[in-house]
């Protein structure tokens, strides 16, 4: 299983040592219905072409988009769904199986964690529990070690929760298993090192979180790279885009070749124009 586990890895992370992850999943998460998820089919081919490896979706939307996938694309299958994720700190209930996402041809599976609170008990037991499954079965588990709920700006969140609490997120989904961990900027570079730190060389990737304007979210991405990362997993930021083709092509320079925020966004710029 540990040679079921490096190969899926290879695709997951490329070879260049990165991940470009596009999240699809937000029919899971959230409060309300995203338009442009609608045709799902259409938003994961715009993101393969613009240079996303991996795609990030549920199991019943693996059925309707699978067409949209290259042959090198994978598949990041999530596990859990938010329940009331309209209020402060939803719960989050756990919706699939390893051995289902090993079915569907899944190189990774994706847990979203919310700690703190009357449910983190609750929440560290199914983390232990994937991470167990995910070794037993030679699959990647990528944890979401976020704010418990992303749909909030991150000066929002940072203030309500604090650095803190994403730190000991990142540290507590390592400690329970995970291979990559996914977590929210915190507010700078410098910050988001400590969260890489915390990770003690297991890879992160940024999350894209609530929308951003262009600018914002290269720079995010390329102070991130700075930082330690990996690469990204964005969502709303993408699919919600104008042009998510073109989006995706900026984060994969600044990801891949290291361009600067400033050069990938005028040749996004050129490319709208």
């Amino acid at each position: 299983m540990r040679v079921g586990k490096a190969m899926r890895m290879k695709r997951v992370i490329d070879p260049a040592g990165v991940s470009v992850i596009c999240a699809l999943d937000h029919g899971m998460t959230s409060p309300t219905f995203l338009e442009p998820l609608a045709d799902i089919a259409t938003r994961t081919r715009e993101a393969v072409a613009g240079g996303a490896n991996v795609i990030m979706m549920s199991k019943g939307m693996i059925r309707v988009a699978q067409d949209g996938f290259a042959p090198t694309t994978s598949l990041a299958m999530l596990l859990s769904a938010s329940a009331s994720p309209d209020g402060d700190r939803p719960q989050i209930v756990q919706i699939g199986e390893v051995q289902e996402a090993l079915m569907l041809g899944a190189d990774a599976v994706v847990l979203f964690t919310a700690l703190g609170g009357d449910t983190e008990a609750g929440m560290i037991d199914i983390l232990a529990a994937v991470g167990r499954e995910c070794e037993a079965l030679g699959m990647p588990f990528i944890a979401e070690a976020e704010f418990p709920t992303t749909y909030a700006t991150v000066e929002e969140l940072k203030q309500q929760y604090g650095f803190e609490y994403l730190r000991r997120n990142v540290r507590l989904c390592v400690e329970l298993g995970a291979d990559i961990v996914k977590t929210n900027w915190p507010g700078d570079q410098d910050a988001f090192a400590k969260c890489v730190q915390a990770a003690n060389g297991i890879p992160v990737v940024l999350a894209g979180g609530s929308r951003l304007g262009d600018v914002e979210l290269l720079t995010r991405m390329e102070h991130a790279m700075a930082a330690g990362a990996i690469g990204c997993s964005v969502g709303r930021n993408i699919f919600m885009h104008e042009n998510p083709e073109a989006i995706t092509r900026a984060l994969s320079r600044v990801i891949r070749e290291r361009w600067s925020a400033e050069k990938a966004f005028a040749a996004l710029e050129e490319e709208r124009a």
